[in-house]
């Protein structure tokens, strides 16, 4: 992030690392950057990996404050429930300037903001599991204080963890159900067709291999040959073959319409969770 002289990450499990990860092998400055995490043996970790500054807040309980100080942008990475007692506690010491940006679940802007001083810039970012391997989609939404040009350092600074999307935070929870729940709908699929080449008579770890091949296989012509999800299944559907009289089955038995109803009912339990997190004030 070129115009970033100093990030702070709070909370530092494996999304906001994965981010970290992506930023020092992109050329940011280790020195740059100061982690917190709660127990000291994480943070001698992150020393020690990294080659950024980590402190404990188990030993220190201002770290959080402390490593806000001349902060450029601060991440938020800690579980939901904590995020506005966090934004609470850093508040007075952030500069004016300083981003929050956010990588939490199902807490709003607005929850954010309130917690903060009037006028902080707060990103929204909403990164799904294979950000980890620089292959991730991150969402991006503006808070009421943040401009364009936030809006592309925001971009610039989540672009290692992989495709950056911006949307306006009323659609956050609908991109949640496809690709924030969705590499667990891969991983179920490839479950099923494990267990439909084993109860086909092939021996279980040889199913479970082809299985676990064929969709990160798929995934990757998907990646990587930029063609629609569409184009490519009737590429390999060869008319009255044996892929074609799978995919009817699969339609005659409404598979489209499974994958739709699950993405409804995710869409309707994140809502449920943020309305959960704002308290009675939200209902």
């Amino acid at each position: 992030m070129t115009t970033t002289r100093r990030i702070a990450f709070l909370g530092c499990g494996s999304m906001n690392e994965s981010i970290l990860a992506g930023l020092l092998a992109a050329g940011l400055d280790p020195a740059s950057v100061t982690a917190t995490v709660r127990r000291a043996e994480r943070a001698e970790e992150l020393r020690n990996r990294h080659g950024v500054r980590a402190l404990a807040t188990a030993d220190d309980d201002a770290a959080n404050v402390a490593a806000v100080r001349e902060a450029d942008v601060v991440v938020l990475g800690v579980k939901p429930v904590g995020i506005v007692p966090l934004a609470r506690e850093i508040g007075p010491a952030l500069k004016p300037s300083a981003v929050v940006l956010s990588v939490a679940a199902a807490v709003s802007i607005a929850m954010i903001e309130g917690a903060l001083p009037a006028g902080q810039p707060v990103i929204r970012s909403m990164p799904n599991t294979p950000s980890k391997l620089g292959r991730g989609v991150l969402s991006i939404s503006a808070g009421s204080s943040v401009g364009p040009d936030l809006m592309a350092q925001a971009r610039e600074l989540l672009r290692p963890a992989g495709t950056v999307v911006e949307i306006p935070e009323e659609q956050v929870d609908a991109l949640s159900a496809v690709s924030g729940s969705g590499p667990a709908y891969a991983f179920y699929l490839a479950e099923a067709m494990a267990a439909a080449g084993e109860g086909l008579g092939l021996d279980a770890g040889l199913s479970a291999l082809i299985a676990r091949e064929t969709v990160a296989g798929a995934g990757f012509m998907l990646a990587e040959q930029g063609a629609d999800a569409a184009a490519l299944r009737r590429a390999v559907t060869s008319p009255n073959g044996t892929t074609q009289s799978a995919i009817e089955t699969f339609q005659t038995l409404g598979l489209a319409g499974i994958v739709a109803d699950g993405a409804r009912a995710a869409t309707a339990r994140a809502a449920e969770i943020t309305r959960e997190l704002a308290g009675p004030s939200s209902s």
